[in-house]
């Protein structure tokens, strides 16, 4: 399995102008790349293969006046950056003739220098390394300081260096990895996901939700205001644009954070875990949009399933109209759907007493092991993978451990 492992970069000034050219001369190439294919296409012309395409907008555009700047960097990063705009164009092509099913996938537009997020990849082809002394050599652009949090379990295949909204910079590193699946045990677990109760498990376990947007909206809605006292292409408005990304970076980390160490030890003290597939997308245009974007459930449901396949544990989703409410959880008979303040219930049949969402995570542990095992009654009519799992990101260490700061050997 591959996994990402991200770590702290800290770049000199002079580093930070290196990577801002890299990250300029890469969007130059992406854009006239994709102005070179929309004028064919405006033209009636062919469509412009990928080996003209990087002679056009690369080798031949480092020879004129106007772009012999992109010599500058390294090459690899320039190819890469026509790697996206062809990954764009075939995620948009497979989109439109049925290949590709779920949500929309619009055609590829042109980047902004004004985009709050900034990447760039180098492959083995550039000989990036990781030096004896823990640093990150990259072409062109020197021995930059890295905070390692953990070794790496393999030599990386790539790495992507990012510079967020807030001005954090990252290094992004794909590994391969061979994990020993965890011992074999007996329990499973039905996960019913809510908003006062961020998971509640078929075993009675109530995870109160922890609302870090909720709980951080004073701190944002000072900082928003400020930004908006600010004169528009003033230095002190883009003071502040950094302020308010970093207090959104602030509630992304605590919330990554607690589905890291919730998904985590689900994972290790249970066989199988079996969870609902709810329609986030459908929930978040209701009037409870903000608090289901906060809940971040489809994040935490990812890395159930990521983290399953990894250690060797059986993860299944319950289809998402499965009545698992409406169900008695004793005897099997359906009594009907309730309104949302109803927590209680007792069952019309045989009498038991239930509480709605321990009741509903049972009947999503009957349910999940129906559909592990292919014997489920209902199943989910779109069975695609609505976003790509190619390359998972590996979990960072849980907040109040003290790593040792060592570095993989070079």
């Amino acid at each position: 399995m591959q996994l990402r492992y991200n770590f702290r970069l800290y770049p000199t000034p002079s580093q930070c102008e290196s990577l801002a050219r890299a990250f300029g001369c890469a969007r130059v190439v992406f854009n006239d790349a994709l102005r070179a294919r929309q004028d064919a296409h405006e033209n009636g012309l062919a469509y412009v293969s990928d080996g003209d395409l990087s002679k056009q907008v690369i080798t031949e555009a480092k020879r004129t006046p106007g772009r012999a700047w992109l010599g500058e960097v390294s090459a690899v990063v320039l190819q890469q950056a026509l790697a996206d705009l062809n990954m764009a164009y075939r995620n948009f092509f497979a989109y439109i003739s049925g290949k590709r099913k779920g949500r929309k996938v619009a055609p590829p537009r042109y980047r902004s220098r004004k985009d709050n997020r900034q990447a760039i990849r180098f492959t083995k082809n550039s000989r990036f390394a990781v030096t004896a002394g823990g640093r990150l050599r990259l072409p062109k652009i020197g021995d930059v300081a890295v905070r390692w949090s953990r070794s790496l379990p393999s030599e990386p295949s790539s790495v992507t260096v990012v510079k967020d909204a807030s001005g954090r910079y990252f290094a992004s590193f794909v590994v391969q990895t061979t994990d020993e699946p965890l011992p074999e045990i007996e329990s499973e677990v039905g996960i019913d996901l809510g908003l006062t109760h961020f998971a509640v498990t078929s075993d009675g376990r109530k995870v109160t939700a922890p609302k870090f947007l909720r709980r951080a909206q004073k701190k944002l809605r000072k900082a928003q205001k400020a930004l908006c006292r600010k004169a528009k292409g003033s230095a002190n408005r883009k003071k502040a644009v950094v302020k308010v990304a970093k207090a959104h970076a602030q509630v992304a980390d605590a919330r990554r954070d607690f589905a890291h160490k919730l998904s985590t030890s689900i994972i290790r003290d249970n066989q199988a875990v079996f969870v609902e597939d709810l329609c986030v997308v459908g929930l978040g245009r209701t009037r409870q949009a903000k608090s289901v974007h906060d809940a971040g459930w489809s994040a935490f449901v990812n890395m159930l399933e990521y983290k399953a396949a990894r250690y060797g544990r059986t993860f299944a989703k319950v289809d998402r109209f499965f009545p698992s409410s409406q169900l008695c959880s004793a005897c099997g008979v359906k009594d009907g759907p309730k309104p949302l303040h109803v927590r209680e219930w007792t069952c019309a049949a045989c009498g038991t007493t239930h509480d709605r969402d321990v009741n509903a995570a049972i009947n999503i542990r009957t349910e999940g092991r129906k559909v592990a095992t292919g014997h489920a009654e209902t199943q989910n009519a779109r069975r695609a993978q609505v976003r790509p799992g190619s390359v998972i990101p590996a979990q960072r260490d849980e907040a109040g451990t003290h790593p040792k700061h060592t570095a993989p050997a070079a």
